[in-house]
């Protein structure tokens, strides 16, 4: 009787340090420090930013220190290349004291701030630099990856400089022919002291990964731990190519007109407009090698069908698991599972179903085909609102707090085109009727009470033992604004129909 009591009243206490923790924070808690290393204008940036997403994608808290914004706040003014000469005493002193500077944010980041892994994003050239960065790690014992971007691919280079440099603070208002032969000048300055990761001899001991010519070839050296293994076989498969990818969800199907969430319904006679109107889009966008991909279920393979053109099921891009609340509506759960209920309006990112699946499940059955889409050409996929929320979250960098609340309509395309270091997004609105299954975030009740289940994500830990996960790329804002009609902000929710919030999905 005492042991039950004493278990009721354990269920009360609230253990919110649980609740935000990944499956990936529970591999390890060793803090991580991936150095980058190579030349400017060898994609070093575009990695540690891509890499960094992915990571924080997967639950695993990342942040990029470019060692540029450091240079950049120290010297307010850029001249010319003259900066970067080995013999400019006076910029060699700037350029060790700045990274200093950003080794010690490094620092706050892993050791105060709940930061897992940083990633130093330089060029980190010489063995004197890599030493430096070797001594402090050692003193703060963090791990060390190192990431070097060889590529002697003059036409990469090129690209490289006229994709990104061009933009850089470093040239304001200079013509592109300037900057090519400021950059190209840069780099040669580089050069003269550049000594790369010597496998055989010097570096042999070290964990690294060498990236030849944007991916054609890779030398791997001593991995360590999982979680580097993960590193490995993401730089492994994103490729440098222009290609588009388009999201949708399949037609609007009967469940959807019905209210009812999961289960496996065929479309409506509004989802089978839709999918004549996906057709046409997809004439008129004049595709090259176009790929569909749909889940197993019946609504997006209706809505493929429609297109005359091959394409893929992929069972991990089936919806959600909804568990016990499979082919309920909202209304229906809340009366008869208050309970579960309220457990997930109060954390719907880690909220598990009863015998289903949470998003955060959801994000970790998605990885492959975020890996596949990083290799692939032009890509649509046909998912479901759920899925379509995790991948557009990897895509534009989205918090694990606002990743549920994506707006994602039906009979809505979202084109994403990928730009430097980011996405563009282009919406098209196929303009066929539907249902609105969107659900809107609870309005805070600073009265409610915390309620915490434990599951095998959240189990019995002390605050102190868990170190926080991002609420997104933490310091790294996201490169591409987020569309207004994709957000589910608390102000724009707050006007939203209160009835309609309690009835969609």
């Amino acid at each position: 009787m005492q042991r039950a009591m004493e278990m009721n009243n354990r269920k009360c206490e609230p253990r919110t340090s649980e609740k935000k923790c990944s499956w990936a924070s529970y591999m390890t808690n060793s803090s991580m420090l991936i150095v980058m290393i190579g030349l400017p204008a060898r994609g070093k940036t575009y990695m540690s930013k891509k890499l960094t997403r992915y990571l924080n994608w997967i639950g695993v808290p990342t942040k990029v220190f470019n060692l540029g914004e450091y240079r950049r706040e120290a010297v307010r003014s850029y001249k010319s290349f003259d900066f970067f000469r080995h013999d400019n005493a006076e910029a060699m002193r700037i350029r060790k004291k700045c990274a200093l500077v950003a080794l010690q944010d490094v620092k706050s980041y892993l050791n105060d701030e709940g930061g897992q892994i940083a990633v130093f994003d330089a060029t980190n050239t010489t063995r004197e630099r890599r030493d430096l960065i070797l001594e402090f790690a050692q003193e703060n014992q963090y791990k060390v990856f190192f990431v070097e971007s060889i590529c002697d691919d003059p036409d990469v280079i090129a690209e490289n400089i006229m994709d990104v440099k061009v933009s850089s603070p470093d040239y304001p208002k200079r013509d592109r022919e300037s900057v090519m032969e400021d950059f190209l000048k840069r780099i040669e300055c580089y050069k003269v002291t550049y000594q790369p990761l010597d496998p055989d001899q010097h570096d042999k001991e070290r964990s690294f990964i060498q990236v030849i010519n944007v991916g054609q070839r890779f030398l791997v050296n001593r991995v360590q731990d999982y979680i580097q293994s993960k590193i490995v076989y993401y730089l492994m498969n994103i490729q440098v190519h222009k290609h588009t990818i388009y999201f949708c969800r399949h037609g609007e199907n009967e469940h959807n007109v019905q209210r009812l969430i999961g289960g496996d319904s065929g479309l409506s006679a509004h989802g089978k407009e839709f999918a004549v109107a996906l057709r046409n889009f997809v004439v008129d966008q004049q595709l090259v090698d176009l790929k569909v991909w749909t889940s197993q279920l019946k609504c997006t393979i209706q809505t493929a069908e429609a297109l005359g053109v091959p394409y893929e099921q992929w069972k991990i891009l089936n919806e959600i698991d909804a568990g016990i609340c499979e082919e309920m509506s909202y209304d229906m759960i809340k009366q008869k599972y208050p309970e579960e209920f309220a457990l997930r309006d109060q954390d719907k990112y880690n909220y598990r179903y009863s015998g289903g699946e949470s998003y955060q499940d959801l994000v970790q059955r998605l990885e492959p085909v975020i890996m596949e889409l990083e290799r692939q050409g032009n890509v649509l996929v046909i998912s479901h609102q759920a899925v379509m929320r995790c991948l557009l979250a990897y895509f534009l960098d989205i918090s694990a707090d606002d990743l549920p609340y994506l707006r994602c309509p039906l009979h809505v395309v979202l084109k994403l085109t990928p730009v430097a270091y980011g996405c563009k997004v282009d919406m098209f609105d196929l303009k066929i009727e539907a249902v609105n299954t969107h659900r809107n975030r609870p309005l805070a009740n600073s009265k409610q009470e915390v309620m915490v289940r434990r599951n095998s994500f959240t189990p019995m830990s002390s605050q102190d033992q868990v170190k926080r996960p991002r609420v997104f790329s933490v310091g790294n804002p996201p490169c591409t604004p987020l569309p207004p009609s994709l957000s589910s902000t608390d102000v724009f929710e707050a006007q939203e129909n209160e009835e309609l919030a309690e009835k969609q999905v």
